[in-house]
């Protein structure tokens, strides 16, 4: 059972608590150093940074605003061991107390070597860094790409050794060299270069130098991020690498293709001595004229002793003339004895050359032309079988063709008259249907016809011109007007003025009789003298 005892311990609400807790937290502490591992790190899309501070016994939240994160010069990694700056809060939201960072250092140097030393050897094993991979740098490159900060004293010192050395195009690509962005635009700036196309309007570099003065581990981190080093191991285009002093190594050093020693030493390996190429040049230009000269009098020495050391003509033709007087004393002797010698070949031939052997000959010949003409003959009668068989059976489809023609013309003829009876069964259909039309256009024009009005009492007027009067006031007094009934038209004149909504009718004589247009000595019958009423009214 609950107990329902009074008692005055106060009430407070959540809210009340959090913010009491809050207070005397910053209150107690305020502003801290804090010294631990880093161990949950994120960064999200807002910018903040939230990461935890832990020991072997403890945990502590830590989050960095925006604004402060992108002032440091040190960015922590997980597990790395660091000292945070900031000031000690709580969270109510989550009723835990964490610490608003403002700064952030390595605890010591050993910590950043230790993460140095992890991060060299995880990308020596990727092979990043062997020598296989490594690429030859150009002796005479004609564009220099400078990757470096453009208002330091390394892109001066670069810039006047090469014009020392061997003045030649230099573009370059200005960057952070210090800070959390440094790392990603140097990077970028090195994928940049190898983008650019060969014929495009930046002209593309055959040698890029990534230069930065001396400083402290911390200072040149930023050289050490892995999106460099990656950069740097893939690039197509030769790359020195010239960080720091003598002394100070990064990751880039050791996946760039070559590393200096200094800026200066970078401009120094990049290019030559534009006075000491002429000077060779010269050098290798007497040397080669004076080779030439002394090649020119051997040659000319050892062609006069080969010309000393050369027999005369004469005894160069002197056994071959004695070839030919020896071969033209044998050549009637020996025209003599191939006569002879052909002259018994015959012979022999002729000797087995005879009747009967000409006659063996003939026989064999005729064999064969007999055999041949039979061949020939069998060939003929079997052509000539074949010809008949293809003229008989052109014969019977000849002998058959009237009896086709009359089937297709029985049949086109059965096509026709169907046609025919179609065609005028179609005609007198259309027929039809223009009689039925002409019918209801003539019915509805006799509905529509002014002559049916006629019929009804009504009567059209028209003046002397013969148009139709429609209104009173277009008729003037006098004026000759026809009138059209049903049955015909007869004439009449205006008499009298007329108005609109006036009494007044046609004109009539002084006895009251209206004018018409029959004649008084005509044989028409007079009309009764009777009081004729306006047609108007």
């Amino acid at each position: 059972m609950f107990d329902d005892s009074p008692t005055n311990a106060t009430e407070f609400t959540v809210s009340e608590i959090s913010g009491a807790v809050k207070k005397t937290v910053e209150e107690a502490f305020g502003h801290v150093r804090v010294r631990g591992e880093v161990g949950r790190l994120s960064r999200p899309g807002s910018g903040h940074l939230y990461f935890d501070l832990k020991d072997e016994n403890a945990v502590i939240s830590a989050v960095a605003w925006k604004g402060v994160v992108s002032r440091w010069q040190f960015m922590p990694e997980q597990g790395l061991e660091v000292i945070a700056t900031g000031k000690l809060t709580t969270f109510p939201g989550q009723s835990r107390y964490q610490i608003i960072v403002e700064m952030v250092e390595p605890a010591g140097a050993g910590a950043l070597m230790a993460l140095l030393e992890e991060r060299r050897r995880k990308l020596a094993g990727e092979g990043l860094f062997d020598e296989a991979r490594k690429q030859l740098l150009p002796f005479m490159p004609k564009v220099i790409g400078v990757i470096t900060s453009p208002t330091g004293a390394v892109i001066r010192d670069i810039l006047h050794r090469i014009d020392d050395r061997f003045p030649l195009h230099v573009v370059v690509w200005p960057v952070r060299v210090q800070g959390e962005s440094s790392g990603k635009e140097v990077a970028n700036a090195i994928n940049g270069f190898n983008a650019l196309p060969h014929d495009g309007p930046i002209k593309r570099p055959d040698l890029i130098i990534v230069a930065r003065g001396g400083g402290s581990l911390e200072d040149l981190w930023g050289f050490n991020d892995e999106i460099v080093v990656r950069a740097a191991a893939i690039s197509d285009i030769p790359l020195i690498s010239a960080v720091g002093h003598e002394t100070d190594w990064t990751l880039i050093d050791h996946a760039a293709d070559q590393r200096a020693p200094t800026p200066t030493g970078a401009a120094e390996i990049a290019v030559p001595v534009k006075a000491e190429l002429e000077a060779n040049l010269a050098n290798l230009a007497a040397r080669l004229h004076g080779a030439q000269t002394r090649l020119y009098l051997r040659n000319r020495d050892g062609l006069r002793a080969l010309t000393r050391a050369l027999p005369t003509l004469d005894s160069l033709l002197a056994t071959p003339r004695q070839r030919l007087d020896r071969s033209g004393d044998l050549l009637g002797k020996a025209l003599t004895f191939n006569t002879a010698n052909h002259r018994r070949g015959f012979e022999r031939q002729a000797a087995r050359i005879g009747p009967s052997a000409l006659f063996a000959a003939i026989r064999e010949k005729r064999l064969t032309v007999a055999d041949k003409a039979g061949r020939c003959r069998a060939a003929i009668n079997r052509q000539g079988d074949r010809r008949r068989a293809m003229l008989d059976r052109s014969k019977s489809m000849l002998a058959s063709l009237p009896r086709r023609i009359e089937l297709v013309r029985t049949r086109e003829a059965g096509r026709v008259s169907e046609a025919g009876r179609r065609s005028d069964t179609a005609i007198s259909r259309k027929l039809g249907d223009h009689r039925r039309a002409i019918d209801a256009h003539g019915r509805m024009l006799a509905s529509l016809s002014y002559e049916n009005v006629l019929g009804r009492g009504f009567a059209l007027v028209r003046n002397g011109k013969d148009k139709l009067v429609s209104e009173a006031g277009m008729l003037s007094s006098g004026e000759a007007i026809s009138l059209e009934f049903r049955d015909g038209r007869i004439g009449a004149v205006i008499a009298g003025g007329l108005s609109p909504g006036s009494g007044s009718g046609l004109a009539t004589s002084p006895a009251g009789r209206a004018k018409t247009g029959a004649r008084p000595d005509s044989g028409e019958a007079r009309p009764k003298q009777t009081q004729q009423k306006s047609l108007f009214d």
